[in-house]
C-alpha cells in the first residue's frame, strides 16, 4: 500500500489502483487516521474531528460505518490488518517507507546533515528529492477540522523550510538560473518572507536582471511599510545596497 498527504489524500494497492473512500466523512476519518499513524486515535477524537462543536446524536454509531467502509477498502486491497480497533480507538498501522509524510521526513533529515558537512551537491538533490513528493497542497480534498487545520499548517511550513534550503543549496552552487521559476512563484506566495526575497534578488542579480532584483526589494519594503510600518532587516538592505551598486559578488 501506498499513503499519502502530501497533496490529494492518497491511499494505493499494489497496483496503483486508489482505494480512498468515495464518502467524504469516510476520507476524512482516513484522512485523520493517516496523519496519526501508528499512533491511537480514540473515538472522541475523531467525532470532535469529524463534527466540531455539533455532532448527531448517532455520531459514534455514524463512526463506526464509516470505520467498516475504510475496513471493506482496504480488505478488497489485501491489507484488512492495518487499521486495529482498541477500547473505543482505533490505530492505522503504516509503514513509514511507504508513507510520504514519513519519507519527506526522513529525506529533508538527511538533506540537513547534508548541508552540516557542507555537501551541497547531495543537499540539494536530496531537497529534490523530497520535494518531488508534493503533489499538490497538504490534504488537498480535505476539509478543516480542529486536527487536521493544524497538521495542514505544520507540513506546509516544513514545505516552505525545504523549498528556502533547497534555495541555500542551489545558490551555493551557482545554479541561480534552475532556480528563477521556483524562487519567482515562491516570492509570490510568501510576498513579507525576507529570506525568500532575498533568494529572489540574489538569483535575479547573478542571471544579469538587476533592475529586477532592486524592484523586489522596493516591492518588499513597500509592503512592509503598509503592513507593519516597519523597513526590511539590516541583512536585507546590505543585499540591496550590493546590488545596487554592482558591489555583490
Amino acid at each position: 500500500m501506498k499513503f499519502g498527504v502530501l497533496g490529494p489524500l492518497m491511499l494505493d494497492n499494489n497496483e496503483d489502483t486508489s482505494c480512498v473512500p468515495t464518502a467524504p466523512k469516510a476520507r476524512h476519518l482516513l484522512t485523520l487516521l493517516m496523519i496519526n499513524a501508528n499512533q491511537i486515535v480514540s473515538v472522541d477524537t475523531c467525532v470532535d474531528e469529524l463534527w466540531q462543536s455539533a455532532p448527531p446524536r448517532s455520531a459514534v454509531s455514524v463512526l463506526q460505518t464509516y470505520v467498516l467502509q475504510i475496513r471493506r477498502l482496504l480488505r478488497a486491497a489485501d491489507a484488512q490488518e492495518i487499521l486495529v480497533t482498541h477500547n473505543r480507538s482505533y490505530q492505522l498501522l503504516v509503514p513509514a517507507a511507504s508513507f510520504d509524510r514519513a519519507v519527506f521526513a526522513s529525506t529533508t533529515g538527511r538533506a540537513r546533515a547534508a548541508v552540516l558537512r557542507t555537501d551541497d551537491r547531495v543537499d540539494a538533490d536530496l531537497f529534490d528529492s523530497a520535494l518531488n513528493l508534493w503533489r499538490g497542497p497538504a490534504m488537498a480534498d480535505i476539509p478543516d477540522g480542529p486536527i487536521i487545520a493544524v497538521h495542514r499548517i505544520e507540513l506546509e511550513e516544513l514545505r516552505f523550510g525545504a523549498m528556502e534550503q533547497r534555495g541555500e543549496a542551489y545558490l551555493r552552487l551557482g545554479r541561480h538560473r534552475e532556480l528563477l521559476a521556483d524562487l519567482r512563484a515562491l516570492a509570490g506566495t510568501y510576498p513579507l518572507r525576507e529570506n525568500v526575497q532575498a533568494q529572489l534578488m540574489v538569483a535575479l542579480y547573478r542571471s544579469g536582471r538587476r533592475a529586477e532584483a532592486i524592484g523586489t526589494f522596493d516591492r518588499l519594503r513597500g509592503l512592509m511599510g503598509k503592513e507593519f510600518g516597519l523597513d526590511p532587516v539590516p541583512r536585507m538592505q546590505r543585499l540591496y545596497q550590493a546590488i545596487r551598486h554592482r558591489l555583490y559578488a
